[in-house]
């Protein structure tokens, strides 16, 4: 059997051994960890984390990234709490309200990478992150907003029987945007564009249309972890979604997308947020302090980001075996 014959273990599954001997771990030095209450709340506290980090995929798949996601959620959320303190309270004004807010700093982000050029969509969206946190401080007085509706807070609070709302909302998300990437042509040639964008150009692919869509897309799936967080939390804070660009970072990169883009998975993405959420979740169960969980979320982050390269010089190599293999038969 040739080496293009063998099949390769998914990316996604060290991070979900990572994930049950990491639970295994817990369960013995904390009694709360295998319950049934704890365990639904790591499933809520992934949730946000899930919408983002799906649309930090979305980016990363075209070789981009967009360091303003934390800054989007909050700035979408708190859209819709200073509509309802200006008399909007139908529920369902107000989601659409987010989703639109959600779509203009997705776009805006796109079209500064692709109209306006600049060198690195790092670039641009170090920008914006700063105005969409200005605007989300500015807009609120820079103070929390709450009592939401009932019909708003329902995605981020509510259950089905015991089972979070908000994860089945990113179960059926993720199972959508799986099917997209990987059955649809628009999904392809995202991929494609991340393989190569030359290429992709070359071979008759739009490749602004397709990066301002991701980029669109990422602005949605913050608005969405926007609404999540306000049913969960229950209020609207311009300060909130800090660490958001980091997880969801992590997250892609644990479930085995790339920075060179063209790589990874919804699943992959799914169980590094987990992942997260679990380190994150047992870290408080360990009462560990705030600085102490921000040194174990980075040290995972250079993890992730060194296995990233590992595996990527492993499968450069690789190729470069099979070309060898080729010329010389």
């Amino acid at each position: 059997m040739n080496d293009n014959a063998k099949k390769k273990m998914p990316a996604f599954m060290g991070p979900l051994i990572a994930i049950i001997l990491l639970s295994i771990v817990l369960s013995i030095v904390s009694r709360s960890f295998l319950t049934l209450d704890n365990w639904m709340n790591i499933l809520r506290q992934a949730a946000i984390n899930s919408m983002v980090s799906l649309g930090m995929l979305l980016i990363l798949l075209t070789g981009g990234i967009d360091i303003s996601v934390g800054s989007a959620v909050a700035l979408t959320s708190c859209s819709m709490g200073v509509l309802m303190q200006h008399g909007v309270h139908n529920p369902f004004i107000l989601i659409v309200a987010a989703l639109l807010v959600g779509v203009i700093t997705g776009g805006i982000n796109g079209l500064l990478f692709t109209k306006l050029k600049l060198p690195h969509p790092f670039v641009s969206t170090m920008g914006t992150k700063q105005v969409y946190r200005g605007l989300a401080l500015l807009i609120t007085g820079s103070a929390p907003i709450a009592g939401f509706p009932a019909g708003v807070s329902f995605a981020g609070s509510a259950n089905l029987g015991f089972f979070p709302v908000c994860f089945i909302i990113v179960i059926v998300i993720f199972a959508i945007a799986g099917i997209f990437l990987n059955r649809t042509a628009l999904g392809r040639k995202i991929y494609s564009v991340g393989g190569n964008k030359e290429a992709a150009r070359l071979s008759g692919i739009n490749v602004s249309f397709s990066l301002n869509f991701v980029y669109v897309m990422c602005g949605v799936m913050c608005a969405i972890a926007g609404i999540i967080m306000v049913g969960r939390v229950g209020t609207a804070t311009p300060l909130a979604g800090e660490t958001y660009d980091t997880d969801a970072i992590a997250a892609c990169v644990i479930g085995g997308a790339s920075f060179n883009g063209g790589k990874g998975t919804v699943s992959g993405t799914l169980i590094g947020a987990l992942l997260i959420a679990v380190i994150r979740n047992g870290l408080n169960l360990l009462g560990a302090q705030t600085d102490i969980q921000y040194i174990v979320i980075g040290l995972v982050i250079i993890l992730a980001v060194f296995v990233d390269v590992v595996r990527g010089n492993a499968e450069a190599n690789a190729r470069r075996k099979d070309r060898a293999k080729a010329q010389n038969a």
